[in-house]
């Protein structure tokens, strides 16, 4: 893979489901259909872990969570975990981020040796109630169904300043930039809560034409325990009707094509600058949304709707046109990163589990590829873990009976074979593709006990509630209401 510059862009919450090049009926996102035309497509693709934090210090390390301890959003990433950021800068490649990090700070050493419009942690800190595991509080989730559909607010208008900031960076500083490929990491919030889309965007999906989620009904959701503490401890879906359901999809709707939007014109001013031959994009996201789905809102489980992520990427040297169905996850960013700029792996980079996506998109379907997902953070009474091997996924929730779908014949997770005699062998292979990773009781353990200490460092259970339980991270500062 011949050396040169990369642009990655990552969406916030855009499940993999709620894109047209995806198969979604409804949804418009034609930059990002483009972008799947001219280069690769991957249809299973998944965070490692469903939570902004973890997700994206997942992303920056190459590692799984139990590895590096970013257990949920009050664990953010501090740079002290090496980086694909700190071996860029090693090499002299130029690093530079436009927009949400959700890391600790602006002045950690991250990786990035420029930080535009960073969004961090809130106060350094994040949201210490998702850490209290010992008795789940309940958390905030009215404003999640009031703060729905048309209108602005500080994430769109944070998104439209990210996607001027990073046009400008193009035009005025990618040709700066030294010999050396660079990279520059794009992030936008959309389509992250609140749901409420700009009204030219919110009109593109009329309300009759909006579906009600899958399994929404209290009726027809399924009674899995460990969802039931779930829904329990995050009640978003308790302030909805089937109106404000409807209203709140079609704001998601406008939102990823007011994402896609804003994604256009940044490819746009790639095209412009000159920079198409010299520089390969990929699109991704933290992970994926509920929405509404099982009377679950949000992202928090190993379901496709918020385990899942789109994953796109095109450019010289990546097959046009290709759908590639190898399972993969965020820490195949870290090889893939090195290998695009045309840094040698190292013992250490070799020691880590994620492979360099170019190699897997050259390369034949590899269906029996495993990858793995955990969750430790709000509403898990204990923690939740998804392997992914060939047709089908198994979650596994300490405490709990597992779940397992074939997702071949079940794409929509609605029949749980865990408790069929006939799959148990499927079933205890999964189980012990999940053990060769980790030990599930234990790192619950250690997760559980790193969160007490960290509760007990701020004044105890009773001061971090007192503090208030808070939603999504306010913007760097200007642009409107931040008070989720």
């Amino acid at each position: 893979m011949e050396p040169m510059n990369l642009l990655v862009i990552m969406g916030d919450e855009h499940s993999n489901k709620v894109l047209g090049c995806y198969g979604h009926p409804l949804v418009k996102t034609p930059a990002l259909d483009q972008l799947a035309a001219a280069g690769t497509r991957f249809t299973n693709a998944y965070t490692n872990s469903p939570i902004c934090t973890s997700a994206r210090a997942g992303f920056a390390t190459g590692r799984y969570i139990h590895e590096i301890g970013n257990w949920d959003n009050a664990c953010p990433y501090t740079g002290e975990v090496p980086s694909w950021g700190h071996r860029l800068q090693a090499n002299g490649n130029p690093t530079t981020s436009i927009g949400k990090l959700h890391y600790r700070n602006a002045t950690d050493p991250t990786g990035f040796d420029t930080q535009i419009l960073p969004m961090h942690a809130r106060d350094g800190v994040g949201s210490l109630t998702g850490s209290i595991r010992d008795e789940l509080p309940v958390q905030k989730a009215a404003k999640l169904a009031e703060e729905i559909g048309p209108g602005e607010t500080s994430y769109s208008n944070y998104d439209l300043d990210i996607t001027k900031k990073s046009c400008h960076w193009l035009e005025h500083e990618a040709v700066k930039c030294p010999d050396r490929p660079w990279v520059t990491f794009v992030s936008m919030v959309s389509p992250h809560f609140p749901l409420m889309a700009p009204e030219e965007f919110f009109e593109m999906y009329p309300l009759n034409q909006s579906p009600l989620p899958k399994s929404h009904a209290l009726d027809d959701r399924p009674r899995h325990p460990w969802i039931e503490v779930f829904r329990t401890a995050v009640p978003s879906d308790y302030y909805f009707d089937d109106e404000k359901r409807r209203i709140a999809i079609a704001s998601y709707f406008g939102l990823c094509t007011f994402l896609d939007r804003n994604i256009g014109h940044i490819l746009n001013c790639l095209e412009k600058v000159g920079l198409v031959e010299s520089t390969r994009v990929m699109y991704l996201s933290d992970h994926g949304e509920n929405l509404g789905a099982r009377g679950t809102w949000g992202k928090g489980t190993m379901y496709e709707e918020s385990a899942a992520v789109p994953f796109l990427m095109s450019g010289p040297g990546i097959p046009a046109g290709k759908v590639v169905s190898t399972p993969i996850s965020l820490v195949d960013l870290y090889p893939t990163i090195l290998e695009a700029v045309g840094i040698e792996p190292d013992e250490r980079d070799l020691a880590l589990p994620g492979s360099s996506l170019f190699g897997v998109a050259a390369s034949e379907d590899n269906g029996q590829r495993i990858v793995f997902s955990e969750y430790h953070a709000s509403g898990a009474e204990t923690a939740s873990y998804m392997i992914r091997n060939g047709r089908f996924k198994y979650i596994h929730y300490v405490n709990y009976p597992p779940e397992l779908f074939d997702l071949e014949v079940d794409p929509e997770e609605q029949n749980d074979l865990a408790q069929s005699p006939s799959y148990g062998p499927i079933l205890r292979k999964m189980e012990a593709n999940l053990r060769r990773l980790v030990n599930p009781e234990e790192m619950d353990r250690i997760a559980k006990r790193d969160q007490a200490t960290l509760i007990e460092r701020h004044g105890g259970r009773k001061a971090v509630l007192e503090m208030g339980i808070f939603g999504a991270t306010p913007t760097p500062g200007g642009y409107a209401d931040d008070d989720y």
